[in-house]
């Protein structure tokens, strides 16, 4: 089962997913966004996923993440998104591995996982750290973001920017993990999926989410999820949990299960 509700951080997603059984699995969408989980009582970083992330339950634990929104990871993980890329790494691998222990103790002692989790985040974030910490930096990050839901041409996001593609390009590289292009087509999936579940006939939702034709959403939702669009609106694959350590985000379970 799959849970999720907002979080005092502003754009931020608290969420908490119970496994169906072992071995169940799931299929993580990537959303440009970046997780800090507690799995098996270890804090866990979810990198951003430029592809679809599979996992499989091993133990039946529960997991609790806070979802960061795009650009904010870094600020929380004090490294550029492009070094935690596709990947999941213990946070000690990330911070002083006496900052994780006392975090994990907290933990152990009954703490709320996702109290613990806002209380991390807020204070990092407080306290100004990481690459895009500089007010500069994250107007950037916020208009590149805004930029990418618009559908506007990496070119166009430059030049508002006062920046060159190459330099738009190696910014966003540590903001998101990736460039402007590919942010913005996984931005338009999660909006093409937000239209169908709703009931929009693919052809119309298409038009609606900035694809060329159906032929166009197919390829593309089919490039960055690893299924066909058909295989995400299946009624016996609603969005749900995705057991183990895969971050809280927009999960798909073609298999058996739901959340």
């Amino acid at each position: 089962m799959y849970e999720e509700r907002g979080a005092r951080l502003p754009g931020a997603t608290l969420w908490t997913s119970t496994p169906d059984g072992p071995g169940a699995t799931g299929r993580v969408l990537p959303d440009g966004c970046m997780d800090l989980l507690v799995w098996q009582g270890t804090l866990t970083v979810a990198g951003p996923d430029s592809r679809a992330y599979l996992t499989t339950d091993a133990g039946g634990a529960p997991v609790t993440g806070l979802r960061l929104p795009p650009g904010t990871g870094p600020r929380v993980f004090g490294v550029p998104a492009r070094e935690l890329r596709d990947r999941r790494v213990p946070l000690d691998a990330l911070w002083p591995a006496a900052e994780v222990r006392r975090l994990h103790g907290r933990l152990a002692a009954g703490a709320d996982p996702g109290r613990l989790l806002e209380a991390v985040a807020a204070g990092r974030l407080a306290a100004g750290r990481g690459p895009d910490a500089e007010p500069r930096r994250r107007a950037l990050v916020d208009a590149v973001v805004a930029a990418a839901r618009r559908g506007e041409s990496v070119g166009g996001t430059a030049w508002q920017a006062g920046l060159s593609e190459r330099q738009l390009h190696r910014r966003c590289l540590d903001a998101f993990g990736y460039g402007a292009k590919t942010l913005a087509r996984i931005l338009r999936m999660h909006r093409a999926l937000d239209l169908a579940r709703a009931g929009l006939p693919l052809a119309g939702t298409a038009l609606r989410a900035g694809y060329a034709d159906q032929a166009h959403l197919s390829r593309e939702i089919r490039a960055l999820a690893g299924v066909p669009v058909t295989a995400l609106l299946r009624p016996a694959s609603p969005t749900a949990a995705a057991p183990g350590p895969g971050g809280g985000r927009s999960r798909e379970r073609p298999g058996p299960g739901g959340g």
